[in-house]
């Protein structure tokens, strides 16, 4: 498509959007419905195209986490199809009343949630994020402009000629979703800054602070994901060792995955050798400080390790002399995104959750836990470290926001400026959706 046709397509998706917005909460869920059995009824043909995908990235000699994101198996369709079930299950996001008050009798003020309107989401690799905004930005009531990574263009493609096959026989159709595929793409969408509402990036450090840095529309998401684990003096050695595997080799190419461990000097000398020996199938490599080379065989850690998020089966590790030690290595080299203490002392626990500014901070769990599935948000569209707006995995909430309304009986300002007072009233918000018109 050409500049004048992209940005067509984009305007008829912000006017769709209002449509979509305007169907009922049901038939926003019999449509995520419709996509997931589409999507396990079309298994063979998206695995075909994926594979196309993956013989292609080979022979490019696309990086190891990228090529992981990519594959698209059966198990992992049949999990995004499992959680469009899981997001329809959700409550309605729009229209929810947040804020309810009066004013003065007959003089009724709401705040209501309301979608976004038109969001951009440009990302790498992943076919399933496609997946996952679809429903996101559905349930929601949001348009959403697609620009996946070339080395996914089959996949998504025929990702893209699933759904709109499922939302063909709604009212609603499909017209809401934007699918580009041209490289090119992306600079037009940076520039369509009265058109779409809302960035979210997803993909490499450098990719992301690209889009931050390009573009006068707002982005939600990370650059980095270089989460943190510290492991304290008072523990329990197996279920530190046990947190400590999982946060790291569960699945290193991810942005929730560990990648520097921080050991209290009192047990360091039990850890670090037993966490090095149940790393070794893997095998994982170990950027260790000088105390940590004192103990074990490890590769010797350089000032850039404390700043690497290696995605892989890498780690770096340091001996600390305290939790203070440790919290001020997070501020220091963390990204806000997903830091945990493992320890068998409460009072310590709680400092590190309140001290440790990070979107998420867990205590004796492994950091992979950070996802909207598994936080039962449905779904996700990334995780923001940002405190505007939305912080950690990003839901539904993370797509609406806030629109006041206010119904009165013919009250003007000049009555309040003459002296009446406000009366200011908080009405319960509990169950209520937006107010009807009303006579009063």
């Amino acid at each position: 498509m050409n500049t004048k046709e992209i940005t067509e397509d984009i305007r008829t998706a912000k006017s769709a959007q209002r449509s979509l917005e305007a169907t009922s909460f049901e038939t926003r869920n019999e449509m995520l419905l419709a996509i997931s059995d589409a999507l396990l009824e079309s298994i063979p043909y998206i695995m075909e195209a994926n594979a196309q995908d993956l013989e292609k990235a080979r022979k490019e000699d696309l990086a190891k986490p990228l090529l992981k994101r990519l594959r698209f198996d059966e198990k992992k369709i049949v999990s995004v199809a499992n959680s469009l079930v899981e997001v329809a299950k959700l409550p309605d996001p729009i229209r929810k009343v947040i804020q309810r008050r009066t004013l003065d009798d007959h003089l009724l003020l709401e705040k209501v949630t309301v979608p976004i309107g038109v969001i951009g989401m440009i990302f790498e690799s992943r076919p399933d994020a496609l997946v996952q905004i679809i429903s996101l930005a559905l349930k929601s009531g949001n348009a959403i402009i697609l620009k996946g990574g070339r080395e996914a263009k089959e996949t998504l493609s025929a990702l893209i000629e699933v759904i709109r096959k499922a939302l063909s026989a709604f009212p609603a159709g499909s017209k809401w979703i934007v699918h580009l595929t041209s490289r090119s793409d992306v600079q037009l969408i940076l520039g369509l800054d009265s058109d779409i509402d809302l960035l979210i990036p997803r993909g490499s450090n450098q990719f992301v602070r690209y889009i931050m840095n390009n573009s006068r529309i707002p982005v939600l998401g990370h650059a980095d994901g270089l989460c943190s684990l510290y492991v304290d003096e008072q523990v329990d050695m197996d279920l530190a060792l046990n947190v400590a595997v999982d946060s790291k080799c569960q699945y290193p190419a991810v942005c929730n995955a560990v990648e520097t461990i921080l050991v209290h000097e009192k047990v360091a000398e039990r850890f670090i050798p037993r966490f090095k020996d149940l790393t070794s199938r893997y095998p994982v490599i170990i950027h260790g400080d000088e105390r940590t080379c004192g103990i074990i065989e490890a590769e010797k850690a350089t000032q850039d390790d404390w700043d690497t998020e290696y995605l892989d089966y890498e780690v770096a590790m340091k001996v600390v002399d305290s939790m203070e030690e440790a919290m001020e290595h997070i501020a220091l080299h963390g990204s806000g995104h997903t830091d945990c203490i493992v320890t068998s002392n409460i009072e310590k626990a709680n400092t590190f959750l309140m001290k440790v500014d990070s979107a998420d901070v867990f205590h004796n769990c492994s950091t992979r836990f950070a996802d909207g599935f598994r936080f039962g948000l449905g779904a996700e569209v990334g995780i923001s470290t940002q405190k505007i707006h939305a912080r950690g995995p990003v839901g539904l909430e993370g797509l609406v926001t806030g629109k006041w309304l206010m119904r009165g009986n013919g009250q003007t300002v000049a009555e309040f400026e003459d002296g009446k007072a406000y009366n200011h009233k908080e009405l319960s918000v509990e169950g209520k959706a937006m107010t009807e018109a009303t006579t009063w």
